[in-house]
């Protein structure tokens, strides 16, 4: 059995269906870090990492990192390990895994090593050649302050995307195929903190962003949203999923899988994996 915030889930007991706008926010926090969030069927997982003596070691802030704690046994090995078994990480979903990967400092040296680490499991992950996309199983976005895009732009083939703001993909004309996610702090951009209704105005404006990000061949996702009520997180997903928000935040990882079914389904975002 494991425990988390994800509350208790027995030996055996089925998995949740696969859950499209499911993030696991923070997913290492867990006590089993990314097999709770498939458990529970999330679309995404996050993890933090630092770049010590030529690895990636996976945690929130320095005095968190462990040796034992990579990203490659953490998440790495067994994505592989389940792909080679199921021939997806989710058999049958309309996408695959979206791993984000939040560099906390160094962000030139981890996406180096993380390129690295990435290229021994060939055919795992999705490739970017060009303006190609070849969607591999699990789609690996690099996240985090001072996101090198530039520095990834010069590989001609390469097996991770960017994060990036509306500011950064707009400003710098960032194509989706290097910045295939766009992320916002919830806080910059509207005043509802889901307690009340969502009032009118914010919500049209919401449509009107999520319209504007997969027109641009992108998905959506917000952080910084409110989540100290249950109540006000779930007023909150609703409100999000119903948008049409590609990716929903939650360390409540079985709070929002339970949701999923009273909520609201749109329709979905184009797929920039391919």
């Amino acid at each position: 059995m494991f425990r988390g915030t994800a509350g208790r889930v027995a030996d055996g007991e089925p998995d949740y269906p696969y859950l499209r706008f499911g993030h696991a926010h923070n997913d290492y926090r867990h006590r089993r870090p990314l097999l709770a969030a498939l458990h529970f069927g999330y679309a995404s997982v996050e993890a933090d990492v630092f770049p010590v003596r030529g690895d990636l070691l996976v945690g929130h802030s320095r005095r968190e990192l462990a040796p034992h704690r990579t990203l490659t046994r953490l998440y790495l090995e067994p994505l592989a390990e389940r792909v080679r078994r199921l021939g997806a990480v989710y058999p049958g979903a309309p996408r695959g895994l979206q791993l984000l990967v939040e560099a906390k400092d160094e962000p030139v040296e981890c996406c180096t090593l993380l390129a690295e680490q990435l290229g021994r499991y060939p055919g795992l992950f999705t490739r970017y050649a060009g303006d190609a996309v070849h969607s591999g199983p699990v789609s690996v976005v690099v996240t985090g302050a001072g996101t090198p895009h530039e520095f990834v732009a010069e590989w001609p083939e390469r097996l991770l995307g960017c994060d990036g703001t509306l500011a950064e993909v707009s400003g710098k004309r960032l194509p989706p195929q290097l910045v295939p996610l766009v992320s916002e702090r919830w806080t910059n951009l509207f005043r509802w903190r889901g307690n009340g209704p969502f009032p009118a105005r914010e919500r049209r404006r919401l449509a009107e962003l999520v319209d504007r990000v997969h027109a641009d061949g992108r998905a959506l996702r917000f952080w910084g949203g409110p989540s100290w009520r249950s109540g006000v997180r779930r007023r909150f997903w609703r409100a999000l999923a119903t948008a049409g928000v590609d990716y929903l935040g939650s360390d409540h990882l079985r709070e929002l899988a339970d949701l999923a079914a009273d909520l609201r389904t749109p329709a979905s975002a184009p797929d920039p994996t391919g």
